[in-house]
């Protein structure tokens, strides 16, 4: 599998664990994504204090790339940090917490989004690689079951590796 990184994210994510190769790319939406489906589905990465951000001071610009991801299949946001982080108010902006998280609510309705705490920057790698390569295993069934439905048989053969047996 290969991870498209946006070649403006300033520290990527490390994913030297997972099987895949990584290339930079500019991305119209996100931070990550899959070379040939980026039109399809989109990971963000952020810190606690880029998320408060996105709800105060970055607010416009954050929910024009919510309006863009709205055209993805999938479209999630992975957050370095915990909601108790949040919640504690762990961070330096005098916005409440409880104004962060209903934003973030409103922003799962309007926009359909996924937000995942991972809680620190491995957490992210580990639920931005799995986002993606389930994803990717999903769409290929979904191809299969097409190709089949065309041709009357199933002419891309199914394989069985440890990254898509779950």
């Amino acid at each position: 599998m290969q991870l498209i990184v946006d070649n403006r994210e300033q520290a990527p994510l490390d994913f030297a664990a997972y099987p895949c190769t990584v290339q930079a790319g500019t991305l119209d939406v996100g931070d990550y994504s899959l070379s040939g489906l980026e039109h399809m589905v989109a990971v963000e990465r952020k810190s606690i204090p880029d998320l408060v951000a996105c709800v105060t001071r970055e607010r416009a610009r954050f929910e024009r790339e919510l309006a863009r991801a709205r055209g993805l299949e999938l479209f999630a946001v992975v957050i370095e940090g915990s909601l108790d982080d949040v919640r504690g108010h762990n961070y330096r902006s005098q916005t409440k917490p409880h104004a962060v998280l209903q934003s973030l609510t409103a922003w799962t309705i309007r926009y359909g989004v996924t937000w995942i705490w991972a809680g620190s920057p491995a957490g992210a790698a580990y639920f931005t690689y799995w986002t993606l390569e389930k994803y990717a295993a999903e769409a290929q069934k979904r191809l299969r079951a097409i190709v089949a439905a065309v041709n009357g048989s199933d002419i891309i053969p199914a394989t069985k590796t440890p990254e898509n047996a779950a």
